[in-house]
């Protein structure tokens, strides 16, 4: 199978087991050792500016920017304590991996002091947690019919509303949600 790097995975409705229902995971890795991800569309309850104050990030040069309002996600089920930023490119950032001409990971601290200010990234999502397959994991579940796939583009990723991008990921493959069965055919 291909990489699904730089992919984005939509839940099937079949996959309703709660974690995951409606979830919509961007790839950051795959290859033969497994698949890790983070699913962008679940808000925590925390915002960016609360983040940074129980990480002890406050201070004048974070006062309460706008931009910072932004939910915090919940990335995955595993190591839930550790934060992941995906963000828009910027150079100057040691720590951050490209992932995409449009797309930064990193879990540096460096970017979360920076990010709602002139010096950090224009866009960015602030995650804890992440979503990891074993080797062969992902493929078997796409196999299942547990998920569809599109490649990522940085407009729903920064763009769409966190309880629309499931919609509109689904939207991107030609048809609307209601529309997808949980049914699979074997010809």
């Amino acid at each position: 199978m291909d990489s699904l790097q730089n992919h984005f995975l939509i839940a099937m409705p079949a996959l309703a087991d709660g974690f995951f229902d409606r979830a919509v995971i961007y790839i950051c890795e795959h290859d033969a050792r497994g698949a890790m991800g983070l699913m962008i569309n679940k808000p925590i309850g925390l915002d960016v500016n609360e983040l940074l104050e129980q990480m002890g990030l406050e201070g004048d040069e974070l006062r309460r920017i706008p931009a910072l309002d932004a939910k915090v996600v919940v990335g995955g089920p595993v190591n839930p304590e550790r934060g992941f930023v995906l963000h828009s490119p910027q150079p100057g950032w040691a720590g951050s991996t490209k992932l995409s001409d449009d797309i930064m990971l990193t879990t540096s601290r460096d970017v979360l002091t920076k990010v709602g200010t002139n010096e950090g990234p224009e866009h960015f999502i602030v995650a804890l947690g992440y979503s990891g397959w074993s080797a062969g994991q992902l493929e078997q579940e796409l196999a299942d019919n547990s998920w569809l796939t599109i490649p990522a583009n940085s407009a729903l990723l920064f763009g769409a509303p966190h309880e629309d991008r499931w919609q509109q990921a689904s939207r991107a493959l030609g048809f609307e949600p209601w529309q997808i069965s949980n049914q699979t055919g074997h010809a």
